[in-house]
């Protein structure tokens, strides 16, 4: 414990400077839409992309509550970084995850020298649900290619690796695939109105090699994997909460005008309005609690992975991320529209960029809808069926108004 908070501190005391840069910068990359090539590039410089990984192999180690401080503190700077790692950050669990092998240490290698792994699992086409319209095949040489069309490739443009599941032979397998080589095209074509600079775009595979290690049967991942992409989101979001009470506090200390029918001469003295910042704060202070108490149960998972007590611990993992999910998802969004409550409608104006929080807590609390959670939440409460983890989207196998899904 100790050390782990040494390695925190020495973490904080590494970055926190270059959060501060990145924060200074985060409304007019916005406003501008200018992917944050520059920003991404100093994370990765001064090591972020290695803080999981161990001090033995050259990375910071940090467990995973120490990391998820990290997190938040990016995603109050800018909620889009996060989410830009997200799929990195998955990937080097899965490495630390594996068995030792020439393979890990070769990867383990790349991460500490700085290469980052993005993400391309998902797809927008007509593809049957829980199958892959991209696929991955031999050629007749025996090398492997890949061919076909990715979205919601978050921050594979910043990457030199892509993260992709694909069809092999009717099965769903992984493929690590270089960004930078003939036959792979990323488009920034991502125009949700929030999280607009995480590059959650379009990615073409046309005959694109992949090395024959770096295809991998998707059972091979580390199975509390999904409580780690969810983890990632949650810091998100916590990030999300402490930039809406920052900038909160900083308006109403700020303001000078005030209305002839409120509660008070200064706004900052305002009992209603203090009220309202005060609920702020707590929703601020409740997902920091609920991010870090899931990533002790993802922690958990880790340390016993492999052990008799593995299974039982991605259930709790699993399940605590969802129970966060559900909760923040209504918290964050709904305080940042509350903010708006404690100023006048000057706070409206474009300028001032605030409506950028609900955007981006909106759109983050959009990923694996909350509401098919609750639900499986609900009946493993009362029928004790534990989900399925690993989840998948694509055009349904039934026609509308027949048998429905099952949990």
């Amino acid at each position: 414990m100790v050390a782990q908070t040494q390695r925190l501190q020495a973490a904080l005391v590494r970055f926190r400077p270059l959060f501060d840069e990145i924060a200074a910068g985060t409304v007019t990359r916005e406003q501008r839409h200018e992917l944050p090539f520059v920003e991404v590039e100093k994370l990765r410089d001064a090591g972020f992309g290695r803080l999981r990984v161990p001090v033995e192999d050259g990375g910071f180690g940090l467990d995973w509550p120490s990391f998820a401080e990290v997190l938040i503190e990016l995603a109050t700077a800018d909620s889009n970084l996060p989410q830009i790692f997200r799929g990195h950050i998955a990937y080097v669990e899965h490495i630390l995850a594996a068995s030792p092998s020439e393979r890990r240490s070769r990867w383990i290698d790349r991460l500490v020298g700085g290469e980052l792994v993005g993400n391309a699992w998902s797809e927008n086409g007509a593809a049957a649900v829980g199958t892959n319209a991209t696929r991955v095949a031999r050629r007749p040489d025996g090398t492997w290619r890949v061919d076909g069309r990715k979205f919601y490739t978050t921050g594979s443009i910043f990457s030199e690796w892509i993260d992709a599941t694909v069809d092999f032979d009717g099965e769903t397998v992984t493929a690590l695939i270089r960004r930078h080589q003939e036959g792979v095209e990323i488009s920034d074509d991502w125009d949700g109105f929030g999280q607009p600079l995480t590059g959650t775009g379009t990615a073409v595979f046309t005959d694109a090699s992949v090395d024959d290690d770096d295809v991998e049967p998707f059972t091979s991942r580390f199975p509390y994997q999904t409580a780690v992409y969810q983890l990632t989101l949650l810091s998100v979001l916590a990030g999300i909460a402490a930039a809406i009470e920052r900038d909160t506090v900083a308006q109403v200390r700020a303001r000078t005008r005030t209305y002839s029918h409120g509660s008070a001469n200064r706004v900052s003295d305002d009992p209603q309005v203090l009220q309202i910042v005060g609920e702020l704060t707590a929703t601020r202070a409740t997902a920091r609690a609920l991010v870090l108490d899931v990533a002790r149960a993802v922690q958990h998972a880790a340390d016993v992975l492999g052990t008799p007590e593995t299974e039982d611990a991605v259930v709790a993992a699993e399940l605590g991320s969802a129970q966060a999910q559900i909760v923040l998802t209504d918290l964050v969004p709904r305080a940042a529209s509350r903010l708006f409550d404690t100023l006048g409608a000057s706070a409206v104006r474009s300028g001032t960029a605030l409506d950028r929080h609900w955007r981006n807590a909106r759109t983050v609390s959009s990923h694996n809808p909350w509401i098919f959670k609750a639900r499986q939440l609900g009946d493993h409460a009362v029928n004790g069926r534990t989900p399925v983890f690993v989840w998948a989207v694509g055009e349904s196998k039934v026609p509308a108004g027949s048998a429905s899904l099952q949990s």
